[in-house]
């Protein structure tokens, strides 16, 4: 017996995966490779019909009158700033405690990132830290929609509108989730600000098999010069009126994303409900700190991230290691204690926040083919080792 309880043992934790895009395949498989076989057939690999019609899908998804299609959530967030008109020296605010790719764009343009700490429960950028951070040089904020919960944009657009200051959206780990606002109305993750930014990175909640991204807004005139600065600078071939990049989405991409967007509230729930699972496990655990939910954004859960309190994390990540779990830290150095980043205005110490969670977050396996028995040795496992 105890012979047949390791082998099926090892048989489950052979398949345990931080995201399981195979799993997730193959339930679609029949759709995708028709799709992709589509656009192979007939060979209009760039700016084709799939391009066309998952644009307009995802406006509809999103309540938006204009999506853009670009090549990746980078450039998305490069072709927004380059849009918005902003010029070397200005200064962008964004959350200290995020992926490098989002103070990354800043820079590269010449701009000045000014960062600011996060909120200690939701991850999200502090609109009291933003307000201490303005200045005259400030013309725009860019707040990220971290982990799959909406930053409180009520009171950041209020804060903006006060100010003038442009506001973009990173939502590249929220895409699906709705805002609440205090009236009751609902939109969805980066339809408020000025600009949506958002990734089709395989690993993401609505993800491609390869690169992709988007823009979306209902300022016509600000989408029109998106998709020009995408292309080159040309609203006409070979009419160039101002700098641009070349950025775009490839039509199997596109053929990709269209089969999933179709799945991808089904594929909420699903991480809702291994989130849940994972909540029932760890409540009333001193040492664990489970993710916060708030009243103005539900949770789409790109991430399931622990805050430990007192736990040897890199002793757990081994050990968790040991027994085939995959866990991630995101992330690990706060982005003014990058080298890149350097700067003489910040010092350690300066960001309480986001500093604690750095030393403290663990990101524990969230997909969508999470079953009850995956679920359970992990969680065992992990209360085991604490």
């Amino acid at each position: 017996m105890l012979l047949l309880y390791y082998q099926e043992m090892q048989k489950l934790v052979q398949k345990i995966q931080m995201v399981d895009l195979k799993g997730q395949y193959k339930k679609i498989k029949s759709e995708v490779d028709s799709a992709i076989q589509n656009v192979i057939d007939t060979a209009a690999f760039i700016n084709g019909p799939e391009v066309k019609f998952f644009t307009t899908e995802l406006e509809e998804y999103l309540g938006v009158k204009h999506v853009i299609p670009c090549a990746n959530g980078t450039d998305a967030l490069q072709i927004a700033m380059m849009a918005l008109g902003l010029k070397p020296g200005d200064e962008v605010i964004t959350a200290d405690f995020t992926y490098v790719a989002t103070a990354e764009v800043i820079a590269l343009l010449g701009l000045k990132p000014v960062l600011v700490d996060v909120h200690p429960d939701t991850f999200d950028i502090d609109v009291r830290a933003i307000e201490k951070a303005i200045t005259p040089k400030t013309k725009a904020i860019v707040p990220v929609h971290l982990f799959g919960q909406c930053a409180d944009m009520e009171q950041l657009m209020a804060f903006a509108a006060r100010h003038k200051l442009f506001v973009i959206e990173d939502v590249a780990q929220a895409i699906g989730a709705d805002y609440t606002f205090s009236d009751g109305r609902k939109k969805k993750a980066g339809t408020i600000g000025t600009i949506g930014c958002t990734s089709f990175f395989p690993s993401k909640n609505l993800g491609c098999y390869g690169d992709g991204g988007a823009l979306y807004t209902n300022d016509e005139n600000l989408a029109k010069i998106c998709r020009m600065v995408a292309n080159h600078g040309q609203s006409v071939q070979y009419v160039h009126d101002s700098i641009g990049i070349n950025s775009r989405l490839d039509s199997i991409q596109a053929a990709v994303l269209r089969i999933k967007l179709r799945h991808l509230d089904e594929y909420a729930a699903a991480r809702n409900k291994a989130a849940q699972f994972y909540d029932r496990a760890f409540a009333g655990n001193q040492k664990i700190k489970i993710p916060a939910r708030v009243k103005h954004s539900n949770h789409v859960f790109h991430q399931y991230t622990l805050q430990l309190k007192g736990v040897d994390r890199v002793r757990l990540r081994e050990q968790l290691s040991a027994k085939e779990i995959p866990v991630m830290i995101y992330y690990p150095i706060p982005l003014h204690m990058q080298k890149a980043y350097a700067d003489a205005r910040y010092k350690k110490g300066d960001f309480p926040v986001t500093e604690n969670l750095c030393s403290s977050v663990l990101s524990l396996p969230m997909h969508t083919e999470l079953d009850t028995e995956t679920l359970s040795y992990i969680t065992d496992s992990v209360l085991e080792l604490l």
